[in-house]
């Protein structure tokens, strides 16, 4: 009961301008929750992967997992692979190492290039 009255009270945190909107407390509540919880990283890059939302090396790094894991990790989940084209696969890798590019720091640059 007592976690009930302070989930319904979090808004103070925004009117003491701890975070500037309910936006920004929400994302960060679900930041915590993930880092927490890795499995459920690992669950919504299975459920993104499943609906064509996103290419393996992105469901791997979502899962916090190297290449050969998520492969696993779908796998056993009954998630069929795809196979992309070389033309999307050519222009995934240019937007991973644009992203590098733009991210100068070492600590949140992906370490799996796109499959």
């Amino acid at each position: 009961m007592e976690q009930a009255i302070v989930l319904d009270k979090l808004d103070i945190l925004v009117e003491q301008r701890v975070y500037p909107d309910r936006a920004a407390l929400t994302k960060d509540a679900m930041q915590a929750l993930l880092r927490s919880r890795p499995e459920l990283r690992q669950y919504l890059a299975v459920e993104l992967y499943r609906r064509g939302e996103m290419s393996l090396a992105r469901a791997a790094e979502i899962g916090g997992v190297d290449i050969e894991t998520i492969k696993e990790i779908l796998r056993e989940a009954g998630v069929e692979r795809r196979v992309p084209t070389i033309g999307a696969a050519i222009h995934e890798e240019v937007e991973w190492l644009r992203r590098i590019q733009r991210d100068q720091s070492p600590r949140s640059l992906p370490l799996i290039p796109p499959s």
